[in-house]
């Protein structure tokens, strides 16, 4: 006789997958947020200020970003476009996923485009090529719990910060580079991937002295180009 998975046992069993999924970069990203945590308190912003910077714009580069020019006294338009301009990768990440969302609701396609970062971003793409299907629970989970270790790490460092001194002094910006690192690897599975990666890094050596405003977005087109190009070759 065949037994039939209740949703509850499912719903127990995907929360488990998708947390054990994202606990790798979620547990390498606390550095980062410690470190988003001390430097808003340094750049004067208050406790409450900083926590909410992780519970409501929730983006660590950008936030590490908008931290450094608010307390050099930047304008916020600057801020602004820098924070645009930091985040534009999700509008590809959006595309992505835009024929497994579309028939979703109003509340399911905000719930996900909220928690969709980075981490979430590889973690759900790998599980849709695993599974062969995209799994929007599993993908709102996975975000969620990488929301959750984000803002604890962010509290955290809040309240370090305002005991111990020389935070930003000891290296632990690396994480991000480390973080960024484990997604990226993986996913270098064929030839336009990894010229697209190597493109992507070498231009942003090359041009960040002399594009040093913009040398991301330079560097991110020139490996798309050559990704996209090689991609249609080899069809």
């Amino acid at each position: 006789m065949m037994s039939v998975t209740s949703v509850p046992e499912r719903t127990g069993m995907l929360w488990w997958r998708a947390t054990l999924d994202m606990l790798p970069l979620s547990i390498s990203v606390i550095p980062w947020g410690i470190l988003c945590g001390a430097l808003a308190l340094q750049a004067g912003l208050s406790p409450l200020q900083a926590q909410l910077m992780s519970l409501l714009v929730y983006a660590g580069a950008a936030q590490l970003s908008a931290t450094t020019l608010f307390g050099a006294g930047t304008p916020l338009l600057p801020i602004m476009g820098s924070t645009m301009v930091i985040t534009s990768q999700h509008l590809l990440y959006g595309f992505t996923f835009r024929r497994d969302v579309l028939p979703l609701s109003l509340r399911w396609r905000a719930s996900l485009a909220f928690f969709l970062t980075d981490e979430m971003f590889a973690v759900a793409l790998k599980d849709r090529e695993r599974s062969g299907h995209f799994e929007p629970a599993y993908a709102l989970i996975a975000g969620f719990v990488f929301y959750l270790f984000w803002n604890l790490a962010t509290l955290l460092g809040i309240a370090a910060g305002q005991y111990i001194d020389g935070l930003d002094s000891m290296g632990l910006d690396f994480a991000i580079a480390a973080t960024f690192i484990a997604m990226t690897i993986p996913a270098m599975k064929n030839l336009p991937m990894v010229a697209a990666t190597l493109v992507s890094g070498g231009t942003a050596l090359l041009t960040k002295p002399l594009l040093a405003e913009i040398h991301i977005i330079v560097s991110a087109l020139a490996g798309m180009v050559v990704g996209y190009v090689l991609h249609r070759m080899r069809r």
